[in-house]
């Protein structure tokens, strides 16, 4: 049983205090329901039904003229079973109920359990939704910023106008330079027949140089040669 004593000021109350325990209580409660006793006073019912029952049965077995003690006494045995009768259906009616109600509890319970799963399985999707979201939106964001670059570009007339006069210096870049590569060509082939000629002249200058360096020689030879003649002498001689 639950008690409370009231202490100190208005509404304040001392923490409850039983006055059995949680398995004591079970006994005393399952003992109640099963002698029907809804109260510590009078007498339980069904020691109440016992005594009747026994009084009963104790006078039929007098073999003295009781007919109508009997009756009275079974009259009055019948009228306590009916009296304890009633309060069983009343507790079968409570127990019924209250087995329907935990039946429904117990659907209720599942169709709550079923809904908090859905409910999960709902915010999984939600969450899956919400990143593809943001994904789409980084997406969305950096397409707009790439269209602000292209529309800060000039229109695709100008660049194009632009690119064509572009290939044409390339054009004109590229024909000067054949151009240039050809008088290069043909300025080596020049030069190198110039050179072709200087080395030809050069061994003819040289080749006149020895034919006369020669013919000097040949002629100093000769006039040494008619001088050592007319004096008999030798021109070492003479030098001497």
């Amino acid at each position: 049983m639950l008690k409370g004593r009231r202490v100190g000021g208005r509404g304040d109350t001392v923490a409850a205090q039983y006055a059995f325990g949680p398995l004591e209580d079970d006994i005393i409660i399952k003992h109640r329901l099963l002698t029907r006793t809804t109260t510590t006073r009078g007498e339980p019912p069904l020691k109440k039904l016992q005594k009747k029952f026994t009084a009963f049965t104790v006078e039929l077995e007098k073999e003295a003229d009781n007919y109508s003690d009997c009756e009275r006494l079974a009259k009055a045995f019948l009228q306590e079973l009916n009296t304890f009768e009633i309060p069983l259906l009343k507790s079968k009616a409570v127990i019924d109920a209250n087995i329907r109600e935990k039946e429904n509890f117990n659907e209720l319970k599942d169709d709550i359990s079923k809904q908090i799963i859905q409910a999960q399985n709902d915010i999984e999707d939600l969450k899956k939704q919400l990143e593809e979201s943001k994904i789409e939106r980084q997406h969305k964001e950096e397409c707009e910023a790439i269209r602000k670059l292209i529309a800060m570009q000039p229109p695709r007339s100008e660049t194009q106008k632009a690119i064509t006069e572009l290939e044409k210096e390339i054009a004109m870049l590229e024909a000067e330079n054949t151009a240039g590569s050809r008088t290069l060509e043909l300025r080596k082939k020049q030069f190198s027949l110039l050179l072709h000629v200087v080395d030809e002249l050069q061994n003819t200058i040289e080749e006149e140089q020895k034919s006369l360096m020669e013919e000097m020689r040949a002629a100093t030879d000769e006039n040494r040669t008619g001088i050592e003649d007319a004096t008999g002498v030798p021109e070492a001689m003479v030098l001497d």
